[in-house]
């Protein structure tokens, strides 16, 4: 049985007034801890502010997708590889899929759900079919169903995932053979304070006016609160080797993540509130026993006044060293990454509990030099 081996990230970041995550009502999400309203972003919010971000990092072809038009996706790479028309190609797509026993959904072409999976994943399907396209094409419904039905189409979803697929998974009820378990857990980032919900007015003018005509052209609210936030992941390592089948592709899925996770942001109402930060504060620490959240910390809000984000820092601080002396723990390495004073209290007592203060590459660069160290030794 391969070894345990965890990643824990813990940032503090700061938010101006923003709504990154609304709830049903279009209002910021929030939540109860400590018996005190608190701002709260979803985990599939990150999530998916963290994926976007892999773009930046990754090109196209290397990432995944989730979407209900599986087919016409493959439809549409099958006739630009092929130049067969696009009927012909929809239909081989059908033919190809439909062994799969993939759920239809409402509307003609789609998946009764969102499917996660490899743009490679996909191409390596085409592939299978690509070079035989003319003569598929031209074979009645029935023919060519039978003609592909041996193809190994799930074999290419169950094979070569991109890191993203890796990382968070895959889940598809119906065809338990795809599925694909999540190396990545990320939790609800929530105020490390009591917040309260404020509501912003606003009028808007028509340019078009007349000297005489007085009034608005809009009126309308938009929820916001301000925080700063405490948020958390972590990365099974071990899982993410199995997922990706090599430790080199697994160290360089976790620097993506880490990376992308910290330097993400929600982009609910941005235009209206230009909201994106970085964070105060970011910390790893690496892990052979379990996961290890730290948001008792924050059970006790930290009082609303100055200093907010030094002071969560100070009480996460707290936390990691109690924790860890309290349950014997003795992680393979912790470092961080912060802005706050290096030579003053704050500094001091994260430099006890996570160690010197490092820029943000020179934590990355000391994660993976960790990670390839602890994996050579297995």
């Amino acid at each position: 049985m391969t070894k345990r081996l965890y990643v824990d990230v813990h940032i503090l970041q700061t938010v101006p007034p923003a709504n990154l995550n609304r709830d049903d009502n279009g209002n910021p999400k929030e939540a109860y801890f400590g018996g005190k309203r608190r701002s709260r972003v979803s985990s599939q919010a990150w999530k998916r502010a963290t994926r976007m971000h892999f773009a930046e990092r990754c090109g196209p072809q290397d990432l995944a997708t989730r979407t209900k038009r599986i087919a016409g996706q493959l439809a549409k790479r099958l006739q630009e590889r092929t130049g067969i028309a696009a009927q012909d190609a929809e239909r081989i797509a059908g033919a190809v899929l439909k062994p799969m026993g993939i759920t239809a959904g409402k509307k003609a072409g789609d998946t009764a759900y969102l499917l996660f999976f490899g743009r490679r994943q996909l191409e390596s399907i085409v592939g299978l079919v690509a070079d035989d396209a003319t003569d598929l094409s031209a074979l009645e419904d029935k023919a060519l169903e039978e003609a592909v039905a041996g193809l190994p189409v799930r074999e290419q979803l169950q094979n070569g995932h991109p890191a993203d697929v890796a990382l968070f998974g895959r889940m598809v009820a119906d065809i338990p053979g795809l599925n694909v378990d999540a190396a990545t857990q990320v939790a609800h980032a929530i105020s490390t304070h009591a917040t309260e919900l404020e509501f912003d007015y606003y009028t808007a003018v028509d340019d078009e006016n007349t000297a005489d005509e007085t009034g608005a052209g809009m009126i309308g609210t938009i929820g916001f609160n301000s925080a700063t936030l405490y948020r958390y992941a972590t990365v099974g390592v071990h899982q993410l080797q199995e997922n990706l089948g090599e430790d080199k592709a697994a160290i360089e899925a976790i620097d993506l993540f880490v990376d992308s996770f910290s330097r993400s942001m929600p982009t609910g109402y941005a235009n209206s509130f230009a909201h994106r930060t970085r964070p105060s504060l970011v910390a790893v620490v690496v892990r052979t026993d379990q996961p290890v959240n730290l948001v008792s910390a924050y059970e006790r809000p930290v009082p609303n006044g100055d200093g907010v984000v030094s002071a969560s820092a100070r009480r996460l601080a707290d936390e990691y060293r109690t924790a860890t002396r309290q349950w014997g723990d003795a992680p393979l390495l912790t470092a961080v990454c912060h802005t706050l004073g290096d030579d003053d209290a704050d500094g001091t007592e994260l430099a006890e509990a996570f160690g010197t203060n490092k820029t943000f590459p020179q934590l990355l660069d000391a994660l993976k030099a960790a990670l390839g160290a602890e994996l050579d030794a297995r």
